[in-house]
């Protein structure tokens, strides 16, 4: 069985809600959740990603009780998406490891276009170990 690829330049965007795209709202001020403040120029950026083709799920640390509001949240704001991942563990200092290429943007004050910086990361020590079907050379 073939494993699903995207179409080149599609990007599988996770984006967090809280503290992201809108006020940072925790699971104990569930009640909140309703009325949170967007961010400026989030839902924007986001639908024109989703118009682009790009595959938008939102990634958060609500529990899945709370998907109705939050559902009913991103839709009277407008936001364009394909799907909402809850109980997304927290904490931060998130540190993911997977067989695929994995691009990592934090949020610090808003929502801009792209632009590329070349930073310091930790990677496993397997030079020579590069899995051909991900690597960006091809």
């Amino acid at each position: 069985m073939e494993k699903p690829t995207l179409p080149k330049g599609c990007k599988n965007f996770l984006v967090d809600i809280d503290g992201t795209v809108c006020e940072d709202i925790p699971n104990e001020e569930h009640e909140r959740m309703a009325t949170a403040q967007v961010f400026p120029d989030v839902v924007e950026i986001v639908n024109r990603w989703y118009e682009e083709g790009h595959i938008i799920t939102f990634f958060t640390g609500r529990l899945s009780q709370h998907a109705e509001v939050t559902e009913a949240w991103l839709e009277e704001h407008g936001f364009k998406y394909h799907g909402v991942i809850y109980n997304k563990p927290r904490g931060g200092n998130y540190h993911w490891i997977d067989n695929h290429t994995v691009r990592a943007t934090r949020f610090n004050s808003k929502f801009t276009e792209f632009v590329k910086r070349w930073i310091e990361i930790e990677v496993f020590d397997d030079v020579g170990q590069v899995n051909k079907s991900d690597s960006p050379h091809q």
